[in-house]
């Protein structure tokens, strides 16, 4: 695992984003594990004493939950996993405030919704709480604001979020702490299965299989989701050391554990990183020759008149998918029109639709602003 050199991308990082799955932080009864979070605090408050901003996002609220309320393991309603984040989330904040305050560290909460990332308005203003909080010397605890949050404003898992917060807080690194202590090239389980100690491009992802969420059934992701977290850090220029939290202190000495992604790009606008990486399309829409030609090579608008056909239900503002003449993805938006309104658009010119039916309908079907190419 290790072959004495030092990670200086790791070291070098001014400004660091660390999650932490359930798994890592609680027992298999549900309760969080004091020794756990006093252990990963020991780490942030050594990152901290090197100078390093440091951000946590945390999952573990429903979990945490779970014990007393006399649930034997994570409910399935949406209702019920409410419930016991609404009762876990205190527990757990708390016991980071206490942990933090033995280093002279202050916590402070930061629950966030998929529009918080995502919506240009509360983007801006996340943004500038992140700031404000690191400027002070607080270390902010993350987590989905799961007590409010629906199926459709989820993020989905806490290794997506951890990846957009990093970029939303212009940070120089992200380290996922998993169960597992890195990417394997197959189950860890298996006999002979590798452990990839650095990713630099997709290719080196081609023979990987990866699994899913962990044994203990208080997590929600598995290393699919911290693959898709890397993937949209290190492709906004942000480094990813993959790890576990055993060996969270060796990963932010710069020690070569774990699996460290290399950035493969620049940093590009939040909405875009989770429109590739992070949304289910509602449905689709076909594109003719010159349409896939505007939107691929010229980076256009979408407009109805290279549109030939609707699939799905869809709503204005749902990520639906762009289909070339053959039914290949060539890219995804936002839709500013429903599902039934698009088939009387097909295929007419913008000055005809506005002539015919109303400014309201000269505007584009998927604003390029509002377009990631597949």
């Amino acid at each position: 695992m290790s072959d004495g050199s030092v990670r200086d991308v790791v070291t070098t990082a001014r400004r660091i984003v660390v999650k932490v799955g359930s798994s890592s932080l609680t027992t298999a009864a549900g309760g969080i594990d004091p020794e756990r979070v006093s252990a990963l605090v020991d780490v942030l408050a050594g990152a901290r004493a090197r100078g390093a901003e440091v951000v946590l996002v945390s999952s573990g609220a429903i979990a945490a939950g779970l014990a007393p309320l006399g649930l034997a393991k994570r409910p399935r309603g949406l209702a019920a996993q409410q419930a016991a984040a609404s009762v876990g989330q205190g527990l757990l904040v708390h016991r980071y405030t206490e942990e933090l305050a033995r280093h002279g560290l202050t916590a402070g909460q930061v629950l966030l919704t998929l529009d918080d990332v995502t919506r240009r308005a509360h983007h801006r203003n996340a943004h500038q709480t992140f700031t404000k909080l690191l400027e002070l010397g607080v270390i902010p605890i993350v987590n989905e604001n799961d007590t409010v949050a629906t199926t459709e404003i989820r993020f989905g898992d806490n290794d997506r979020l951890a990846a957009l917060v990093a970029h939303l807080v212009h940070a120089d690194l992200l380290l996922l702490l998993s169960d597992v202590d890195g990417l394997y090239d197959g189950p860890p389980s298996r006999p002979g299965a590798r452990l990839i100690s650095e990713v630099r491009a997709d290719r080196d992802l081609a023979d990987v299989v990866v699994g899913s969420a962990g044994q203990a059934g208080v997590g929600t992701g598995g290393m699919v989701t911290k693959v898709d977290a890397a993937a949209i850090a290190t492709g906004s220029g942000i480094p990813v050391v993959l790890t576990s939290a055993e060996y969270a202190g060796d990963a932010l000495a710069g020690k070569p554990v774990g699996t460290l992604f290399h950035a493969t790009g620049k940093r590009r606008p939040i909405r875009l990183l989770w429109l590739r990486h992070a949304t289910e399309p509602k449905g689709a829409v076909l594109l003719d020759a010159g349409a896939v030609r505007a939107v691929v090579e010229r980076r256009a608008s979408l407009l109805a008149a290279g549109i030939t056909g609707v699939q799905g239900e869809f709503s204005a503002g749902d990520p639906v998918d762009l289909l070339g003449p053959e039914g290949e993805v060539v890219g995804r938006g936002l839709v500013n029109f429903d599902a039934s309104e698009l088939p009387a658009l097909l295929g007419r010119s913008s000055k005809e639709l506005k002539r015919e039916l109303g400014a309201a309908y000269e505007r584009e079907v998927v604003h390029r602003d509002d377009l990631v190419v597949l």
